[in-house]
């Protein structure tokens, strides 16, 4: 699991997140569909929160709500409280929000060819980052861009400097994402599906970059991923999305070793091992619901070797144990008695 930080990080007066009761919705007025519902999270200053959860459950979608980034006119968010560091973002417009984006507040896109420019170069668009949020000139701007490169393992990062994303493989764009989110050393940033693109060399450079981003800034990341595996490297607590809600809530060893709610346990068990025999990894029956058709109740009931008929009803996040809820009626359940145990 996560290691703590290395340094003594001061304690802050507010959290760097705190999201309560978030709830969006997509779509044209009138016909709006629900694809978020009352999702709650909080991260503080130097800590690690990876948001896991199938394709499709909302992940992230709750990262571009809460960076103001979904189309205008099509979405609807409401929460009782967003806040980055005590700052209400709802209250600010569109202007202070450009303010914190890319500086205070940074987010790694999950898919790199259609969040770069196509028509400035590389160089060119981690350095207006800097000259914007750092007031840097052109040369000292090109120089952070240089450096910002060299540090995410861009090789002949000179050369790069000057290429234009279509220039670029896969793996090079999502590293030059990485090194623009990276450029203002934000308080918080939001990685999605950060290292999807890369191998896993390449990978685990950029875990540790993340890392000692953490250590060295007190930087608080949201991680979103599919990959139980990156969880179990750098998450400090875990919150796992199933169907636009937050199904179970836990610090990454507790999640790892008591996991409650029947669908992190089969996300477990069709983890692949590479420190123990495994005779068959357990895929999960059936499909996760598409936004707008999800049953009444538990949204996982229909896949759920566990489901009954208190299950339709919605469950409530319910306390298992200290920092550790789950959603389900029939929690704690006996891992051993199913086929769900790790």
């Amino acid at each position: 699991m996560a290691a703590g930080l290395t340094g003594t990080i001061a304690a802050a007066p507010h959290p760097v997140l705190r999201m309560e009761g978030m709830t969006v919705s997509l779509g044209p007025p009138g016909r709006r569909v629900r694809v978020v519902e009352d999702v709650s999270l909080r991260l503080d200053r130097g800590r690690i929160l990876c948001v896991v959860g199938e394709s499709g459950s909302g992940k992230s979608v709750s990262a571009m709500a809460l960076m103001r980034l979904l189309p205008e006119g099509a979405n609807e968010v409401a929460a009782e409280a967003l806040e980055f560091e005590g700052t209400d973002l709802r209250a600010l417009d569109e202007r202070a929000m450009t303010r914190l984006r890319g500086d205070r507040m940074a987010m790694v896109f999950q898919e790199p060819m259609t969040s770069l420019n196509p028509v400035f170069t590389v160089g060119d668009q981690i350095g207006e980052t800097l000259r914007v949020h750092r007031g840097l000139s052109a040369a000292e701007a090109r120089a952070r861009a240089l450096a910002a490169l060299r540090q995410v393992q861009v090789p002949a990062a000179e050369r790069r400097l000057d290429s234009f994303p279509h220039e670029l493989s896969g793996g090079l764009r999502q590293r030059v994402m990485i090194a623009m989110a990276l450029a203002c050393e934000p308080r918080l940033l939001i990685a999605d599906e950060p290292t999807t693109a890369l191998d896993v060399t390449i990978q685990a450079q950029i875990l540790r970059l993340l890392l000692e981003l953490r250590d060295r800034t007190g930087t608080a990341i949201l991680f979103i991923t599919h990959n139980l595996g990156v969880v179990a490297e750098i998450a400090d607590e875990v919150a796992v999305m199933y169907a636009g809600r937050v199904v179970e809530q836990a610090p990454a060893a507790t999640l790892f070793s008591d996991a409650q709610h029947p669908y992190t346990l089969a996300l477990l068990a069709a983890m692949p091992s590479l420190s123990g025999t495994v005779d068959r990894l357990e895929p999960i029956p059936g499909r996760m619901p598409a936004p707008g058709t999800a049953p009444p109740g538990c949204r996982f009931a229909p896949r759920c070797p566990f489901a009954a008929e208190v299950c339709r009803e919605q469950p409530p996040l319910r306390e298992m144990g200290p920092n550790h809820r789950a959603a389900c009626w029939r929690a704690p359940v006996d891992r051993l008695a199913t086929g769900l145990a790790a």
